[in-house]
């Protein structure tokens, strides 16, 4: 049939992508599914039902979604958008939902472009744009709207009728497949994709007037007498704990650190996995569910509290932005070589430290707290993440098509950017030494989320938290503290297995800094137990 010339109902239409859709986009779905329900006799009849239950439902998704003269533009779109979103789930096992396009939407084009490959405008081009010139060019036979109507209605019901008929013959098996294995349901695509952007439009666009809720205005510092408090606090990035040998890691990636009198958290956990939804979590003064039922990321956070009690509070970022944390402070950017000094193919974490004396100096009666975030081990293209020195484990993976590497090469790139991180914060404890005449000074070093490097075939963050793998949330935290917090290396030992999590962070901070403040909770302090005269 020469579509061009009889035209095709916009039912059949719908049936053809759909096809396509299932056919060639969800690949991952049906990955992850069969990692769970192998090919086998007794389970054979239950992917079939899938496929076509599959069909079904997308079919009735796109009559849905695809009104009358729109048909086409929205089809294009859906197609284009699950190219992309294939890809993303195919090379790097991801899962697209709201904190992912979040997560997405606030990276800098410096950072997105380590995603942009020949690979991806390959997808894009077969899966999205190629479907899509067929879509724009093939003739809709004409109906009018009581006909249209009629056909989007029995299209509905049998769709309907195949869904629940398989359900209910293979309801056994769809049982478990809903009650046990919900992330399943998050690979489909391009439903769940387009129902994550829904979702974010709704969580950030639908409510026009945001009020900014004060927090700790009764803030103040409780003993002034005590000295002058200088805290640098270096928010990390995709580093996970089990790949800092101050925790066991079979690789020396520390070697500056341990030699230093530091203590590593081995049991330290996010509260998110991606940095757009674990920095407001991190700096916030409630708990996770606290956060959840208060709506969190709509109060002022630590820095603010600080602010109130008279502390002088900076964020320096070589990173794409503070996610709003920082938007109350002063602020300065780190990522073009007119501010950072320390450049080559990409601006290095170290530049932050250059002229940092400077500020220190200036500040002549206040606390201080100094944010620096790194750039640290940011991914795909973690042999960006280091300058060539630091390139001690060798092969490295020279691409951000991780699925060409090897794990080892993958590996050791990865570890390579530990060691700069390593080298990061021995710079920050050295300018802390400097210091220690006149302020009594302490780093702490915590990572906003993990990484995945291949394991169980997923790479990068942003899981969602609940069936996120604990390499996305099992983070590298370090403490240093100079002589002036009289906490010895015995007791903090004592505590360093414990487990703790972002949540601790800003209690802790206010503790070190002794603010006086009705939202502080000092069972969510760390040090709280080691200094009695608290």
């Amino acid at each position: 049939m020469n579509f061009k010339t009889a035209g095709i109902t916009t039912t059949h239409l719908n049936l053809l992508a759909a096809l396509f859709l299932v056919f060639f986009c969800n690949f991952s779905f049906f990955q992850h599914v069969i990692d769970v329900y192998p090919v086998t006799l007794i389970n054979i009849g239950f992917l079939l039902s899938l496929a076509v239950g599959l069909t079904a439902c997308i079919v009735l998704f796109l009559t849905l979604t695809t009104p009358g003269l729109l048909v086409k533009p929205v089809l294009i779109f859906i197609l284009i958008a699950s190219s992309i979103a294939a890809y993303f789930m195919n090379m790097y096992g991801i899962i697209i939902d709201d904190a992912m396009i979040q997560n997405t939407l606030q990276t800098d084009f410096s950072e997105a472009s380590d995603l942009f490959s020949a690979k991806l405008l390959s997808y894009c081009l077969l899966l999205g744009i190629l479907p899509s010139i067929f879509v724009y060019r093939v003739k809709l036979a004409p109906a009018t709207w009581k006909k249209a109507s009629l056909a989007k209605i029995k299209t509905i019901l049998f769709a309907v009728v195949i869904v629940v008929g398989l359900l209910f013959l293979f309801s056994k098996f769809y049982t478990s497949f809903f009650r046990e294995h919900k992330s399943l349901r998050s690979h489909i695509n391009p439903i769940s994709p387009l129902y994550s952007i829904g979702e974010y439009i709704n969580k950030n666009f639908t409510v026009k007037d945001i009020v900014m809720h004060p927090v700790g205005l009764d803030a103040h510092s409780r003993t002034p007498n005590n000295g002058r408090k200088l805290i640098i606090l270096v928010v990390g990035e995709a580093a996970r704990a089990d790949h800092f040998s101050l925790n066991g890691y079979q690789r020396n990636t520390n070697p500056l650190l341990q030699g230093e009198n530091v203590v590593s958290f081995t049991n330290m956990y996010s509260s998110d996995t991606s940095t757009a939804t674990s920095l407001p979590k991190m700096f916030s003064l409630f708990s996770r569910s606290q956060f959840k039922k208060h709506k969190g990321a709509t109060y002022e956070n630590l820095l603010d509290v600080l602010q109130h009690a008279g502390v002088s509070v900076v964020w320096l970022d070589n990173n794409s932005s503070s996610k709003g944390v920082a938007d109350r402070i002063l602020y300065r950017k780190y990522k073009k070589p007119d501010v950072n000094p320390i450049c080559d193919i990409e601006c290095r974490d170290e530049g932050m430290l250059v002229n940092l004396q400077d500020y220190i100096d200036a500040q002549k009666q206040d606390d201080i707290l100094i944010v620096l975030h790194q750039m640290g081990n940011h991914g795909p293209a973690y042999y960006k993440r280091y300058p060539a020195a630091f390139g001690k484990f060798q092969p490295t993976c020279q691409t951000n098509q991780l699925e060409e590497c090897t794990r080892e090469e993958i590996d050791n790139a990865y570890d390579n950017a530990i060691l700069y991180t390593d080298y990061f914060l021995k710079k920050v404890i050295d300018l802390l030494k400097k210091n220690a005449g006149t302020f009594n000074t302490a780093m702490v070093y915590m990572s906003d989320h993990g990484e995945s490097l291949g394991e169980y075939g997923i790479y990068l963050h942003g899981m969602p938290y609940a069936v996120a793998p604990e390499a996305q949330t099992h983070i590298a935290s370090v403490l240093w503290l100079g002589n002036g917090f009289n906490i010895g290396q015995t007791a903090l030992q004592k505590i360093k297995h414990e487990h703790f999590s972002h949540y601790n962070l800003s209690h802790t901070i206010l503790g070190m800094m002794e603010i006086e403040t009705s939202v502080y909770k000092n069972e969510l302090d760390i040090l709280h137990p080691l200094i009695p005269q608290r």
